[in-house]
């Protein structure tokens, strides 16, 4: 069969549907977007999922009979009061412990390099002398990489307070209206559907409810988590330990890699504190049971409807998306991957009846 040919066959059974078509195109123009404007959009596209968010709680809301300006009002505020915490509380507590890290860097390399130097004469028969100083410079060119980068993220972050206080102006505002005239704007965006939307509504039936679960579980998750370890962080005294816990609490949004790559800076830190001691391994396990907790306890029970995905297309998800949207595609990997899968499983297939043992089992 020539490749026309292949190629006839396959968009006839394919799209062949009014709507699948129309969904294709749909979903090109939202990828487009995002890749090529998302960057200008990014305090609308953040609106959106924050409105989607706090979505859920009015509609709880309404549950219980509160009329639903009053409590678009009620989650419009609670939202800005966290929000106000963020800015005014958290933020600066991390960004002066940052800065001190990074002051505080050379003499934590230095002391490190003391450690070091002390093994070939514990360990003679492992590694020589020449081995670890070679080791050692090797790894204190990558530190010093690392360090001149904060050092220009740090300088570079300047000019983005203009960018940021766009964001604190504009978020809120457009969150409030999201949440307001969501089903004006709802309706308007369906008005341009074709009437005959099956395939489409049935695809969003199955992805609302689950992409609002893992919305609202993502966000409880890391406040969680990011609590949780500061607490047990603090009460061992260790330095930096809003930094950490931020780094910890961001870390569940990556499966599998996050944990692993946020412990490397804990066990650093721990061990240039405290050296090789009891407290240190009592840190470690305190930071080992709340890992634990949140992937045994807390992520069965924030998202009881789990998503069946393997965990290589996880992880291919995830650095996809994340390629091609940064944070927000991180965020949203999973939740995108479950998307095509879906849309695989259902896509519109029209059926060649002269040829039936050509449908794939």
């Amino acid at each position: 069969m020539a490749m026309k040919d292949v190629a006839r066959y396959w968009a006839q059974r394919y799209f062949s549907d009014e709507e699948a078509v129309i969904f294709f195109l749909l979903l090109i123009g939202g990828f487009s977007i995002v890749i090529f404007m998302g960057a200008m959009l990014a305090p609308f596209l953040s609106s959106v999922v924050l409105a989607y968010l706090l979505a859920g709680i009015v509609r709880k809301l309404e549950e219980v009979r509160v009329p639903f300006q009053l409590a678009v009002v009620l989650v419009f505020l609670i939202f800005v009061s966290l929000l106000s915490a963020l800015v005014l509380v958290v933020f600066p507590l991390v960004w002066r412990q940052l800065m001190t890290l990074i002051d505080e860097l050379p003499g934590m390399l230095a002391a490190g390099q003391q450690l070091l130097l002390l093994l070939p004469e514990q360990y003679p028969n492992l590694i020589s002398q020449g081995q670890m100083q070679e080791l050692i410079g090797v790894a204190a060119g990558e530190i010093g990489l690392v360090g001149q980068k904060l050092v220009s993220l740090s300088l570079s972050s300047v000019p983005n307070l203009f960018g940021l206080m766009i964001y604190l102006v504009l978020v809120p505002i457009l969150v409030f209206f999201l949440l307001k005239d969501r089903d004006l704007l709802i309706n308007w965006f369906v008005s341009h559907l074709p009437e005959k939307r099956v395939f489409m509504t049935g695809i969003w039936r199955e992805m609302d409810q689950q992409l609002a679960n893992y919305i609202r579980g993502k966000f409880i998750e890391i406040a969680i988590v990011g609590v949780a370890t500061y607490i047990g962080l603090i009460s061992f005294g260790v330095q930096y330990s809003a930094l950490l816990a931020v780094l910890v609490g961001l870390s569940v949004l990556v499966p599998y890699i996050g944990a692993a790559v946020v412990t490397v800076p804990v066990v650093l830190i721990g061990m240039f504190q405290f050296g090789l001691n009891d407290t240190f391994f009592y840190m470690l396990m305190v930071y080992g049971v709340i890992q634990a907790l949140d992937g045994n306890v807390l992520v069965p029970l924030l998202f009881s409807e789990a998503v069946n995905l393997h965990p290589v297309a996880i992880i291919v998800a995830v650095l996809a998306f994340g390629g091609i949207w940064g944070f927000w595609g991180i965020f949203f990997a999973i939740p995108l991957a479950t998307l095509l899968k879906a849309i695989l499983y259902a896509w519109p297939r029209a059926v060649d009846a002269s040829e039936p043992e050509k449908e794939v089992l």
